[in-house]
């Protein structure tokens, strides 16, 4: 039997998830924050990675449990595959998500805090709170991709570049 979430809901807990953590728990220390978000993704990350490869092969190597990600693990999670992947051959790694699911849903309200209009959005200020919450957002799924590659043996570093949204890449630097 298949257990689905409705993606409402989903959407829904991550972003109550870091809205308490950055304003509630650690309103005045963002990056402990950030760190408790990624490390609740990558417990996530690393059970889900032993779920799905429990009845495969062993990977013979890194670009074969990157592939993994991209194409098995990404289709599970979000219903289709990354839409690109690069490498430099030398441990680094760039997965592509053209319309990440997680942000193309995602709205910012950044007059809520500061008092300012809607039509206030296009102030350096006003932009740089939403780059800021839409980068918190992100710790999350960057902490699934470290704990299911962690999970498969690879130790590495995962950070997300939102600089053409709703497209998200996520760097993967594996650790030698």
């Amino acid at each position: 039997m298949v257990r689905e979430v409705s993606e409402s809901c989903l959407d829904s807990v991550i972003r109550e998830m870091v809205s308490c953590y950055c304003n509630v728990f650690y309103a005045d220390k963002p990056d402990l924050a950030a760190r408790r978000i990624e490390a609740i993704g990558y417990q996530l990350g690393f059970q889900l990675s032993e779920r799905y490869t429990m009845e495969r092969p062993p990977f013979n190597d890194n670009l074969e449990a990157i592939k993994f990600i991209c194409k098995d693990f990404w289709s599970n999670l979000f219903k289709k595959q990354i839409d690109n992947l690069r490498t430099n051959h030398r441990g680094t790694f760039v997965l592509q998500d053209n319309k990440f699911r997680w942000l193309t849903r995602m709205s910012i309200d950044s007059s809520a805090d500061n008092g300012s209009s809607v039509e206030d959005n296009s102030t350096p200020a006003a932009e740089n709170k939403t780059a800021h919450a839409i980068s918190m957002h992100l710790y999350f799924p960057c902490g699934i991709i470290r704990g299911a590659l962690s999970n498969l043996g690879i130790p590495c570093a995962v950070s997300a570049d939102i600089s053409n949204l709703p497209a998200c890449s996520f760097v993967i630097s594996i650790k030698a």
